[in-house]
C-alpha cells in the first residue's frame, strides 16, 4: 500500500511538472511572437489615412515651369493623424491627356509641392506626381484628380514615405483682368497611406 502510494505521489508530482513546463513553453512562445509582431510593425508601420479638408485656390506670380500659371492652395482640415493645415504651390497647364470621363475643358497639375502642418508642430511633406481637372461649364466648377508622393517631414513623420491621392472641386469666385479665375474655394479630401519608421500615438 505505501509503495502504490508513493508511485501516486510521483507521477501526480510528474504530471504537475510537465503542465507547468507546457505552461512556461506557451507564454515564452506568446511572448515572442509578441515581440515578432511588435518588432514587423516598427519595421514597417502601415496608417491608412482620410483627411477632409476646405480651403481657397489663388493665382499667383510665380512661375514653377513655362507655359503655365502658378497658383497657391491654402486649406485647413481633420484627419485620423488630427487636425491639420495644409500649404501648396503647384503649376496648372496643358493635359497631357483629358482625364477619363471629363466632356468638357481640361487642364494638367504639372508641377508642385505641399505641406500639412499638425496640432502638434509636425510636418508632413509631399510632392505632386501627376494631376488634371476637368472644367463643367454648366455648373461652373472643375473637379480635380492630384497623386502625391510623400516625401518625409518633421517629428512624427520624420523620413515617413507613402502616396497620397487629392480628390476635389473648386468653384471660382473672382477673375482677373484678364477673365481668368484668380480665386476659387476648394473643397475635398486626401486618402492614401503612409509608412512611419516607428508607431506614434496619434491621439496627441
Amino acid at each position: 500500500m505505501f509503495f502504490r502510494n508513493t508511485n501516486q505521489i510521483l507521477v501526480s508530482e510528474e504530471t504537475k511538472m510537465n503542465r507547468r513546463t507546457v505552461t512556461r513553453t506557451v507564454v515564452v512562445v506568446a511572448f515572442m511572437l509578441e515581440l515578432g509582431v511588435a518588432g514587423a510593425y516598427a519595421q514597417h508601420p502601415r496608417r491608412h489615412i482620410k483627411m477632409t479638408f476646405s480651403g481657397t485656390n489663388v493665382a499667383t506670380t510665380i512661375n514653377l515651369q513655362a507655359n503655365t500659371v502658378t497658383d497657391e492652395m491654402l486649406a485647413a482640415g481633420n484627419s485620423s493623424l488630427g487636425r491639420f493645415t495644409f500649404r501648396e504651390l503647384h503649376a496648372d497647364g496643358a493635359a497631357p491627356k483629358p482625364p477619363a470621363g471629363c466632356a468638357g475643358p481640361s487642364f494638367g497639375v504639372l508641377k508642385g509641392a505641399g505641406v500639412f502642418r499638425f496640432e502638434d508642430g509636425s510636418l508632413l511633406i509631399v510632392t505632386l506626381k501627376e494631376g488634371s481637372g476637368c472644367v463643367n461649364l454648366v455648373e461652373r466648377f472643375s473637379a480635380l484628380i492630384v497623386n502625391y508622393e510623400v516625401n518625409g517631414g518633421t517629428g512624427r513623420f520624420e523620413d515617413a514615405s507613402g502616396e497620397l491621392t487629392m480628390t476635389a472641386t473648386q468653384t471660382p469666385v473672382l477673375r482677373n483682368a484678364a477673365d481668368a479665375p484668380a480665386l476659387l474655394p476648394i473643397t475635398g479630401q486626401f486618402a492614401g497611406t503612409i509608412f512611419r519608421p516607428e508607431p506614434e500615438d496619434d491621439s496627441r
